[in-house]
């Protein structure tokens, strides 16, 4: 058996699917072209193809508990904020991982008290944060930022932020690669996982994780053909340890179109289990 066939997985990115699109109004609010105010159910519409829609919502835990039987995702993480992750995590504790996720970091204090709540009421394992979807826009390396990465460091938690050109049409500048650089100097033990690719700067996402320990990449919004090289061949050689899968199901790509595209990803044998799931494992505090 080669490649990533057969192999477990851990999902770091993954949701339940809704009826409408209200949950992108976040990002309606600050976008001001025609596309994305009216015509776009799913703010990156533009950029995917194929987005999972009309899927049944009578029963979505169900769902996305058979889409993860069917292509071996032993856990998924879930964002607590989601409509139906209490009842997933309630009934399922085996198979979904609790996320926070930080909706305005204009509000520091508050921001830092919902961390140590879901910490406390849901057991967190991570947390997450838009940068380009904040509204005003708080930038990776903003005062106003350093309070929640001291608090993930005093609890333990991973940060996943979103790097790179944002895909809704938002400006870019919050989430410039170049920013997580004095973020880990001055937070060297915050566990920093970058998602949505980090381009253009994905060379320097590869310079930053060689250079900082507890930097990590995550695969999130992105089809598996479209991997960036440098992080490809960063992961067959010395960042075995660094990259980690996430998918984007049911937001943009569906599990059918990721998993048949997986084992064309150029990945040596022995860095698909790390890439699937060891590293997510060790990163979340899953490991045996």
């Amino acid at each position: 058996m080669s490649g990533p066939v057969g192999l477990p997985v851990i999902d770091t990115m993954i949701g339940f699917p809704h009826e409408g699109s209200a949950q992108y109004d976040f990002i309606r609010r600050q976008t001001k072209d025609r596309e994305s105010k009216e015509d776009f159910d799913f703010p990156v519409e533009y950029m995917f193809k194929d987005v999972p829609k009309e899927l049944p919502t009578d029963d979505p835990v169900s769902l996305v508990l058979q889409q993860m039987d069917r292509f071996n995702i032993e856990r998924a993480m879930i964002g607590v904020s989601e409509e139906y992750a209490t009842r997933a995590l309630k009934t399922f504790p085996d198979r979904f991982v609790a996320s926070g996720a930080i909706l305005d970091p204009n509000d520091v204090m508050g921001s830092v008290n919902a961390i140590r709540r879901d910490y406390e009421e849901y057991g967190i394992r991570a947390t997450s944060v838009f940068p380009a979807g904040t509204f005003p826009q708080v930038a990776i390396d903003d005062p106003k930022m350093y309070p929640i990465y001291a608090t993930c460091v005093e609890l333990g938690l991973p940060i996943f932020v979103c790097a790179g050109i944002p895909g809704p049409r938002v400006p870019f500048a919050p989430q410039e690669v170049s920013r997580i650089d004095v973020v880990m100097f001055d937070f060297p033990d915050l566990v920093f996982v970058t998602r949505h690719g980090c381009e253009p700067w994905e060379d320097l996402a590869v310079k930053l994780m060689l250079k900082w320990p507890n930097l990590y990449y995550s695969t999130s919004a992105f089809a598996p053909k479209y991997y960036p090289k440098a992080i490809v061949d960063y992961a067959n050689s010395r960042g075995a340890d660094k990259v980690l899968y996430a998918g984007y199901f049911p937001m943009g790509l569906s599990l059918e179109r990721i998993f048949s595209e997986l084992p064309n990803v150029p990945l040596k044998e022995e860095v698909w289990p790390k890439f699937l799931y060891g590293n997510a494992a060790r990163i979340l505090g899953l490991a045996d």
